[in-house]
């Protein structure tokens, strides 16, 4: 799926403003903002819910604007919570919303029943199951017609850390086994980082920056926050501010700075080599909550 130049107008306010970006097939790509950035505006124009004012969206060179239905064929998508017939079973959910789209055979019925594990409940009454077998069988319904891309608001809303857990598991397993861009809207943003390959930022309309979570795990780039404890504080901070250029404060008696990984160890030989005793070392990485609220410069998640 692809954004381009993605703008949305209404009456003399600009809502969103020109989303320029690429989710690829076999990713999980996780779309995050504060309260009103315009993630749900977005959602909508992908899927052909709000007119677009200009740009495009494709999917698999189809455009929404002008290839409606071939473009959205491509789409399974769950906005908010899955509705199902309570008093179905979740098979004849299933069998249901197959009729609505020719070329549906039971074998792909019954693969994706396997695929999002419910195989032992899916006789039962809709009305049985808890919140995440309900999300776990609209995520059936959506992937029925075999879409290149599955687009999920808040697919974990409500759920309890186990329920949270599975779905996790199966967006994850989804996004592998079956090649599907997956586009997750949360607003935990703990469990985007955890389940996403990239994540984007949206704040005001516009796109703040996208990054790449595997990149961010593995402590490069200067997310790094490193803690000495030294014998001679203020010594080392002006060491560290005059060999590296790199500005430590004094954080409960430990030496607090920024730093690049692979700087560590010369930073810690540095000041060694001048007679400075370091006890300690405690190495952190900003998480991506920290980040959030850094590049937004706000409080408010939605």
């Amino acid at each position: 799926m692809k954004l381009i130049d993605l703008k949305k107008t209404i009456g003399s306010k600009e809502i969103i403003k020109g989303l320029d970006f690429e989710i690829n097939r076999g990713e999980v790509f996780g779309f995050i903002g504060p309260n009103g950035a315009g993630k749900t505006t977005t959602i909508r124009m992908m899927v052909g819910l709000m007119s677009i004012t200009a740009g495009d969206v494709q999917i698999l060179g189809k455009s929404i604007k002008k290839d409606f239905k071939e473009a959205i064929g491509e789409v399974g998508a769950i906005v908010e919570n899955p509705e199902m017939y309570p008093f179905m079973t979740g098979k004849q959910n299933l069998n249901h919303f197959a009729r609505m789209i020719p070329s549906i055979t039971k074998e792909r019925i019954q693969e994706v029943i396997s695929l999002v594990g419910l195989e032992k409940a899916i006789n039962e009454k809709v009305g049985r199951y808890s919140l995440g077998m309900r999300q776990r069988l609209g995520i059936a319904q959506a992937l029925l017609h075999n879409p290149s891309v599955l687009i999920l608001d808040e697919p974990t809303n409500g759920l309890d850390p186990a329920g949270i857990r599975e779905i996790r598991h199966y967006i994850r397993r989804l996004a592998t086994e079956q090649n599907v861009a997956v586009i997750i809207s949360s607003h935990l943003l703990s469990e985007i980082e955890l389940m996403c390959d990239r994540i984007g930022i949206i704040k005001n309309g516009e796109l703040v920056t996208i990054q790449t979570v595997k990149d961010s795990t593995t402590g490069s780039g200067e997310d790094n926050q490193v803690k000495l404890e030294v014998n001679l504080a203020e010594k080392a901070i002006e060491i560290i501010k005059t060999e590296y250029e790199i500005e430590a404060v004094l954080e409960e008696a430990f030496v607090s700075f920024p730093c690049k990984k692979e700087d560590i160890p010369k930073i810690i030989k540095t000041l060694v080599l001048q007679d400075i005793l370091v006890y300690q070392a405690v190495v952190s990485k900003a998480t991506l909550e920290e980040k959030f609220l850094d590049l937004i410069g706000e409080n408010v998640i939605e």
